[in-house]
């Protein structure tokens, strides 16, 4: 099966196409920064992590929250040139594993400007949707996992290949299919529609 394919089975399946919301905006109470490299608080209410330095709101969805982050244009210019923009915006919800401008960086730039090239658009929807795993995982329920796996977690995402997360001490690293890593750098971003958990790595999925 393609991925085009399977990603159309997945979003018929009811990960929804459903419209940007439109709530009132809700300012959080309280906001928590995180340094590079540590583990953000669980969410509670009333608190959500700020990102870059940009305030993220519970009350928006996942890519109008990434839109405001200052450190994931490259992400939002990618979801947007691979047409993912109404399928993250909608009712969810997911968990996403975004990755950072500086982990897009990483990318040998021959690749990386391959993948937003027109005629790569279902590879780069295939990396993007890598990304995105069912439902609303929280560090507390994946460290639950990766505890009750005896040492890992196996994650089934949107695209169809697995991620593995493991840890090491207090980081959640995650493991692609083609053997590539990155670490949870920020855990528990609150959405409208999901949470995100941002990381340092682009994953590759096999090709």
């Amino acid at each position: 099966m393609t991925r085009a394919m399977l990603f159309t089975a997945v979003a018929a399946a009811g990960l929804g196409l459903a419209g940007c919301n439109s709530s009132p905006e809700t300012p959080a109470t309280e906001t928590t920064t995180v340094a590079e490299g540590e583990m953000a608080p669980v969410e509670t209410a009333g608190a959500n992590p700020t990102v870059g330095g940009a305030e993220m709101l519970a009350t928006k969805n996942i890519v109008e929250n990434a839109s405001a982050s200052p450190i994931h244009k490259t992400l939002v210019a990618a979801v947007t040139q691979a047409g993912l923009v109404e399928t993250l915006s909608g009712a969810g919800p997911f968990t996403v594993f975004a990755p950072t401008d500086a982990a897009f960086s990483q990318v040998a730039p021959v690749t990386r400007d391959g993948w937003m090239r027109p005629a790569q658009k279902e590879v780069l929807a295939g990396v993007l949707t890598y990304h995105v795993v069912p439902g609303k995982v929280m560090a507390a329920d994946l460290a639950s996992q990766i505890t009750a796996g005896g040492g890992k977690a196996t994650l089934k995402t949107v695209e169809g290949q697995d991620l593995t997360a493991t840890q090491s001490g207090d980081s959640i690293i995650l493991t692609s299919a083609s053997g590539n890593k990155a670490t949870v750098t920020q855990a528990d971003v609150g959405q409208s529609n999901g949470v995100i958990h941002v990381v340092d790595a682009v994953l590759v999925p096999k090709m």
